[in-house]
């Protein structure tokens, strides 16, 4: 019998993740033609839910244009743990950067965060491994295919993340990177988190929009200062009322003395 699932499952492998496109097959009650579902489907090697699926975050149903279906490797659990935090900043690194990105997502790790980032070179990478060297939990979102690693240079990375994490991407199978479906991702990486901390970007960036999705959606943004010489955007972002953190201790009060006074 034809399930629900399985429409949004068909359309999401015919139209490759576009959700514009999904969404108007949906709308337009296109047909569902049964023998090219069961050829799309025998090509995916992945796992996946999809948004009736019980497993399906609820974080990510009150973003803007929530994922039909998600393409998936590894612990899906994860997505239910409730210690999770986005690091998302710059590709082109400050050793400053480096520095607040390692030693604050260190003491995170170490005290049961999950770390939630893209899988892009830079900050995002370095959160990543961080998690991993520090025997910590990580998901990675790919802004391409389930399959397809990008860059290729952490791909390293992402079968560690395959095999000890929770590997993400609303793209099946190989589906190359195109430039215009990382801003498409970064909503993801800002809706699943209820926190987000960006140790270096600059502005008008990928991450700067990621920050600006986070804060649309009312996340918890923390950012470290940084010397009043640099290019970076977040002093503008302290001022327009970002966290100051300086250590871990800072985030974790924010949000567990937060959480605890509410109890």
């Amino acid at each position: 019998m034809l399930k629900a699932r399985d429409v949004l499952l068909y359309f999401s492998l015919k139209y490759i993740g576009d959700w514009d496109k999904i969404y108007s097959a949906i709308r337009n009650k296109e047909k569902f033609d049964e023998n090219d579902y069961i050829l799309l489907k025998s090509e995916v090697k992945s796992n996946y839910i999809t948004m009736l699926d019980d497993e399906y975050p609820e974080s990510l149903k009150n973003i803007h244009k929530p994922p039909f279906v998600i393409y998936y490797y590894g612990d899906i659990n994860l997505l239910k743990n409730d210690k999770l935090i986005t690091i998302v900043g710059s590709r082109d690194y400050s050793e400053y950067g480096e520095y607040c990105c390692v030693s604050i997502t260190k003491e995170l790790v170490t005290k049961g965060y999950v770390v939630v980032s893209g899988l892009a070179r830079g900050i995002d990478v370095i959160a990543h491994n961080v998690a991993l060297e520090n025997e910590g939990k990580t998901i990675a979102i790919l802004g391409s295919g389930i399959d397809y690693c990008y860059p290729k240079q952490n791909s390293k990375t992402y079968e560690q993340i395959k095999e000890k994490g929770l590997l993400m991407s609303e793209y099946p199978n190989n589906f190359t990177a195109i430039k215009e479906n990382f801003p498409k991702r970064n909503r993801i990486l800002a809706g699943l988190s209820p926190n987000l901390f960006a140790p270096e970007f600059k502005i008008n960036s990928g991450t700067s929009i990621t920050i600006s999705l986070a804060l649309s959606y009312g996340k918890n943004i923390f950012c470290p200062p940084h010397p009043i010489s640099s290019m970076t955007g977040n002093n503008i972002l302290i001022k327009e009322g970002a966290m100051l953190v300086e250590t871990a201790n800072d985030i974790i009060f924010e949000i567990e003395g937060k959480n605890m006074s509410n109890q």
